[in-house]
């Protein structure tokens, strides 16, 4: 009995192993965008304590924060003036070399679009900025997928309740000085609530997942299989050990039977002999 509540509580820690994975930390942008004119700041963060800021750019190699590049503080960096070669792939890393989700960020020296680093929920408002490094009173044109969707004054525009349809390459420009180089904009589903029970209906089991591993379905098969051997094996034994016991008992009962028949044939012999 102790021993099949040792087996379960190794088949439960496997499971949690197995099943509970956290994931990555990922990387925070302030201000939160990907694009910078040279000469901004920018601060870089780690969700995550112990981790590190790492980049790799077209001009050299994958490098962490304070290797000729910001200023480290813990889990965050500090870039206090953005130029052209720090665009690139950013992301978080920790000591034993896992790697977060990854944003890229682009630097230019004359326009930027100013749009969303992260993926935008359907419904939400997104706002979109058109910047340049000089000052200008020009009105910024914006397109997606190389299509114009509108020109405005103030180099904002404003996309109201985004959907799926929303999703796409977004640039900006202002004429005679130049255009943005493209941004992917990502729009997400809202999380799903589950409906509330209906009043007086009896309660009713989910359905089981069906994103299982094989490395979970190989544990709960192993598992399986730890508590079923020690039933098994103590059956085969028991009925071993019954049927050993049957023969034992049946060679007796012939010997006995041997043993009384030739008594009464030698009470015979002794009889005809007299």
């Amino acid at each position: 009995m102790e021993g099949r509540r040792v087996l379960q509580l190794l088949c439960l820690t496997f499971t949690l192993i197995s099943t509970t994975r956290p994931s990555p930390p990922g990387l925070t942008v302030s201000p939160s965008r990907s694009q910078f004119l040279q000469g901004d700041s920018v601060s870089l963060s780690c969700e995550e304590d112990g981790w590190t800021v790492w980049r790799k750019t077209s001009r050299e190699q994958r490098s962490s924060c304070g290797d000729m590049w910001g200023k480290p503080a813990g889990s965050s960096c500090r870039i206090s003036y953005m130029t052209t070669r720090g665009s690139g792939v950013y992301w978080c890393e920790s000591r034993e070399g896992a790697a977060g989700s990854s944003i890229n960020i682009t630097v230019a020296d004359t326009v930027v679009l100013q749009s969303p680093v992260l993926p935008v929920m359907e419904g939400q408002d997104v706002t979109l900025g058109c910047r340049t490094s000089a000052p200008s009173t020009l009105s910024a044109e914006f397109f997606k997928d190389g299509v114009s969707i509108g020109t405005e004054s103030t180099g904002h525009m404003t996309l109201r309740h985004v959907s799926r349809s929303a999703e796409g390459l977004y640039r900006c420009s202002f004429r005679g000085v130049g255009e943005s180089p493209p941004s992917w904009i990502s729009v997400s589903a809202p999380p799903t609530k589950a409906a509330p029970p209906t009043e007086g209906a009896p309660p009713t089991s989910g359905a089981p997942p069906t994103n299982i591993t094989f490395l979970q379905l190989v544990v709960r098969v192993f598992c399986h299989l730890l508590v079923s051997c020690p039933y098994f094996i103590s059956t085969l034994l028991m009925v071993s050990m019954y049927r050993g016991r049957a023969k034992g008992t049946k060679h007796v009962v012939s010997m006995a039977t041997l043993s009384g028949a030739q008594a009464e044939q030698g009470l015979d012999d002794g009889v005809m002999m007299s």
